[in-house]
């Protein structure tokens, strides 16, 4: 290889800058459009396959990277098959004005560099509330945002917008009120949206009498970093799942510790 061809491949131009800059800038759109989403650790194993693919190929092992190049078409093909109810709603998500206000404002991009995680929630209200309910076999889920951006469960219920209290959860989660079906998700001291519909988890790990509510708790914070608890109308008990682990039978005394310690 001669001087003149070896400048030529260490020279990085400004369209190549562009081109890097503009990649940078997609990937992380199509992050923040998955985050909070099962689809966002598919992404992350798909960079990392991409990653070694580009590798191999620079290698020129040519076999290997043949294989991992199909592998990575056939991927491609089967997350579009998977995901094509939430593929539909992001295409749907993001033809409207306000996802684009809300997520990519000036403003927002600040806010992108911040700690969001969630710092204002009123425990003892909920404490208060979960256990009021506990006591009544009233059924109950609340989820506790966290980092990961939950739009897409919002979405799936209603709008609340109301702040947090200990009688704002037993209303809605009384048992002949029109809400009461589905999650309660709660940001800061604000209950943004309630009647959600949650993930189930299908691990096989769950015991034989979690019900679906255990399940929904779980289902969520598997598949995003949020910390959910749960109000069993069969026993009145109060369990609370972070990172697809579940804590039964929290007592009173270990509730706010507890919470305090899984939202670090």
């Amino acid at each position: 290889m001669n001087e003149a061809e070896n400048t030529n491949i260490l020279h990085i131009g400004w369209t190549d800058a562009l081109d890097i800059l503009l990649v940078a800038i997609l990937l992380y759109v199509l992050y923040n459009l998955i985050k909070g989403t099962s689809a966002v650790r598919i992404f992350w194993g798909l960079a990392v396959i991409y990653i070694i693919w580009v590798i191999v190929s620079a290698l020129d092992f040519k076999l290997l990277s043949s294989i991992m190049g199909k592998f990575i078409n056939v991927g491609i093909i089967t997350i579009i098959i998977i995901f094509q109810q939430e593929l539909r709603k992001f295409l749907l998500l993001i033809g409207t004005s306000d996802f684009w206000k809300k997520h990519y404002s000036v403003f927002k991009i600040k806010e992108a560099f911040r700690d969001t995680i969630t710092t204002n929630i009123p425990l003892n209200e909920i404490q208060e509330a979960c256990f009021n309910m506990g006591r009544n076999k009233t059924g109950a889920l609340i989820v506790l945002y966290q980092k990961d951006d939950l739009i897409l469960y919002e979405q799936s219920g209603l709008p609340v917008h109301a702040p947090v209290t200990e009688y704002m959860l037993e209303s809605i989660f009384y048992k002949n009120a029109p809400m009461h079906d589905g999650a309660v998700i709660i940001k800061n001291n604000v209950i943004v949206a309630a009647k959600c519909i949650l993930p189930i988890s299908e691990s096989p790990e769950i015991p034989a009498h979690a019900g679906t509510r255990h399940r929904a708790a779980l289902g969520i914070t598997e598949q995003t970093d949020a910390v959910a608890i749960s109000v069993s109308e069969q026993t009145g008990s109060i369990s609370i799942a972070k990172s697809g682990k579940l804590y039964y039978n929290v007592s009173h005394k270990e509730f706010i510790p507890l919470l305090e310690k899984l939202l670090k």
